[in-house]
């Protein structure tokens, strides 16, 4: 008898665990939960883990482990509009995390506490014979029903993200030595931004009201933008002709244009990607956000070319199993 197929991540999480979620879950479809607070305020609750060999190199500097630690999951705060408030972190480090690698991994984390203002509130510390494993459960706070969530997006809306596309993936190329990026100033560049998410709290803040749907491009552009259709019931068509880039992946991609399938689906951007009405394009002009592209009826995900030819893709993005 042949085995069943494996499942995959999204579908583990449906079968296993989507039961036993509660009302502020949003049915584990979104990606982070809801609380009711004080005074018409709700929390958000954001956990995401990094493992060394699938996240960051075991070589990486403690300190910039514990930041991209910290920053994948402000990042998710951020597609939310939320304050940060705190966070709980969990360590399984193997023997060989003395004290000089915890020194300079909390002098990580107190630098982006004081640069985005959280505080750390408990947690946990374990030791481990595998692979090191790092987790921070990340607390924000938002005025209640204010949040965009994946579910909000409608036929007729725009979409849009922040930042630039592909930067990290290609960053993560670089330091694998597998990329043509020429320049040390372009491969250095990417590699940073591989290394160091940048969360987008402050742009957050301004989209609620505006955006009807949101969240961040973690998995990859194509794989997200398909999680938020889903969750909303609707079909997006993606022009890659819009996508912003940064002029080191411009230049790679000159060199290389296969790379453009690695920049829709390579993951670690951590830019948001939002949708909105037709009304808030005006005071979205005025905001450093890139329209992308455009939501409608259906299911699909439809990717054009810069020439509005269809793409195919052999993926859609970063999936754990």
């Amino acid at each position: 008898m042949a085995k069943p197929p494996r499942l995959d991540e999204f579908q583990r999480i449906a079968r296993f665990f989507a039961p036993l979620a509660g009302p502020g879950a949003l049915g584990l479809t979104d990606d982070v939960a809801l609380i009711d607070g004080p005074r018409g305020t709700q929390y958000v609750l954001k956990t995401d883990a990094i493992v060394a060999g699938v996240h960051f190199f075991p070589s990486d500097p403690p300190r910039q482990v514990a930041q991209k630690l910290l920053r994948v999951n402000l990042s998710d705060l951020a597609a939310k509009g939320a304050e940060p408030v705190g966070y709980l972190l969990t360590t399984a480090l193997t023997a060989a995390h003395d004290e000089t690698w915890l020194k300079q991994f909390s002098a990580g984390l107190a630098a982006d506490q004081q640069a985005f203002g959280i505080v750390l509130l408990g947690g946990d510390s374990v030791r481990t014979d595998g692979a090191t494993t790092l987790s921070v459960t990340a607390i924000g706070r938002i005025g209640k029903g204010t949040a965009p969530l994946r579910s909000g997006a409608r036929a007729g809306d725009t979409l849009y993200m922040s930042g630039t596309l592909g930067d990290a993936a290609l960053g993560l190329l670089v330091l694998k030595r597998k990329s043509v990026v020429r320049g040390k100033a372009h491969r250095e560049f990417l590699a940073d931004r591989y290394r160091l998410p940048q969360p987008r709290l402050d742009l957050g803040r301004r989209l609620i009201g505006l955006a009807s749907a949101a969240m961040d491009v973690s998995d990859g552009l194509v794989a997200d933008l398909g999680h938020l259709c889903a969750a909303s019931k609707v079909a997006a068509v993606l022009e890659t002709a819009r996508l912003p880039l940064s002029a080191a992946v411009r230049a790679a991609l000159s060199a290389d244009p296969s790379l453009l399938e690695t920049i829709l689906t390579g993951g670690d951007d951590y830019e948001i990607l939002f949708t909105a009405p037709a009304s808030a394009r005006k005071k979205l002009a005025r905001l450093p956000v890139t329209e992308i592209g455009r939501i409608e009826r259906g299911r699909r995900i439809t990717v054009l070319d810069g020439g509005g030819e269809l793409m195919t893709l052999t993926k859609a993005g970063y999936r754990h199993f």
